[in-house]
């Protein structure tokens, strides 16, 4: 009989987002007449803005004409849109890349998940706390993690706690470790790193030739002058750091699915005889054999992100969500809820009420307020007592559910 892989066994329970559906489908079913507004998964509402669904439809009218058909295209992306990215995300930023050094994905979930691939299982890994829980639960499901303890940890990953103690601000390992997670702006805490802050993390890796992955799926949202895009914009970083990017939250494309990971070319690892291999070869390689690329169309939309009025477009929708984010966050502040967030990024961490647990607050809020969020714990151990809100809302929704948050603990 074929084996499992057992891997799988140690995961908790399951993924958090499903957990969260499982439950507001309950309370839905048995209470059909509530108006339930979603503030918990991180998923956008604003339609697609008119520069990049006109793309959209003209990649979609290129494939009705043989002289414009597109079959299979370059795995590795369109080296048009790559351009693009290079010119108008990286070159602002005083970051010169390569095109060969871009890669066009389906999203930056699969990324982060998919990066495992060219990495042996003995590399030790780390990573925050709280977290994206993709990052945590792909490294169990690879096998480089033991059981899990009574308090959420797993055997075999170094967890760098995130707390109101130290900002929400990973501190360095205590001990060599070889890949490390990195999220600026955070989710789910919502703060970001200083280049300050991050300079530290390219010293600590390139010190212990260690690799970061970077995820700056939310760099579109930074508000403060003084907060980096990009790892790259760190001296040093192109030999140390992978950086995921998305338009999933930037141009409202979570159904539509693009992303892209930057591997630079003189980013290096180790083979097991001790030589010098180039990571970009072996990414590129992985992404021949295991991906057939994002689609014509969606790539032609990706490419309308970056035009002139399609960056005005999209710059006014992630003003609105961050308008969103400023409402809820200075309600709740005002009504003597402690918040963090909600500045340089979409989301906003608060401290539970009360002293309640995350999911006891999560199960309060959605039978009392008729408000969905999504509880810290389901981040990590140091999520416990926090809990995320989403700026991804309708604004009419987002003001109800703040005013139904006041009313039921504001003091």
């Amino acid at each position: 009989m074929a084996r499992i892989n057992d891997n799988y066994l140690k995961l908790q329970a399951g993924y958090l987002f499903p957990e969260i559906g499982r439950r507001v489908k309950a309370f839905t079913d048995a209470n059909s007449e509530a108006k339930v507004i979603r503030l918990g998964i991180g998923d956008v509402t604003r339609p697609l803005v008119p520069a990049v669904l006109k793309a959209f439809h003209e990649g979609v009218d290129d494939l009705a004409k043989g002289e414009t058909f597109h079959g299979y295209g370059p795995e590795q992306g369109y080296s048009w849109l790559a351009e693009v990215v290079a010119e108008k995300a990286y070159k602002p930023l005083g970051v010169e890349l390569k095109t060969s050094e871009i890669f066009i994905s389906d999203g930056s979930k699969c990324d982060s998940a998919n990066l495992l691939d060219i990495f042996d299982l003995g590399n030790k890994v780390a990573i925050g706390d709280p977290v994206y829980p993709v990052y945590n639960d792909t490294n169990v499901m690879v096998g480089r993690t033991g059981e899990v303890d009574k308090k959420g940890y797993y055997e075999g990953i170094v967890y760098m706690p995130c707390t109101e103690e130290n900002n929400f601000t990973p501190e360095l390992p205590h001990e060599k470790v070889d890949i490390i997670y990195l999220c600026s702006p955070n989710n789910p805490t919502g703060t970001a790193a200083s280049k300050d802050e991050l300079k530290k993390w390219v010293d600590y890796a390139r010190a212990n030739d260690a690799i970061i992955f970077f995820d700056a799926a939310y760099e579109a949202f930074i508000t403060e002058s003084d907060i980096p895009h990009s790892i790259y914009e760190v001296e040093g970083a192109k030999e140390c750091a992978i950086e995921i990017r998305s338009f999933s939250k930037t141009a409202g494309f979570t159904g539509v699915r693009c992303g892209f990971i930057v591997v630079p070319e003189g980013l290096m690892g180790t083979t097991a005889k001790g030589e010098k291999y180039s990571f970009n070869k072996l990414w590129s390689r992985r992404t021949s054999t295991k991906f057939n690329g994002a689609s014509y169309p969606v790539q032609k939309a990706a490419a309308a992100v970056y035009s002139d009025d399609g960056w005005v477009q999209i710059k006014e929708v992630i003003d609105y969500y961050m308008e969103n984010a400023r409402i809820i966050r200075e309600g709740l502040s005002e009504a003597g809820i402690t918040c963090y967030g909600g500045v340089n990024a979409p989301y906003i961490w608060l401290k539970t009420p009360e002293g309640m647990s995350s999911w006891d607050f999560f199960d309060k809020l959605l039978s009392e307020c008729h408000v969905v969020g999504t509880p810290g714990s389901g981040f990590g151990p140091s999520g416990e007592g926090y809990f995320r809100l989403s700026a991804f809302g309708d604004r009419a929704n987002v003001e109800t559910a703040v005013s139904r948050i006041r009313a039921k603990w504001g003091k």
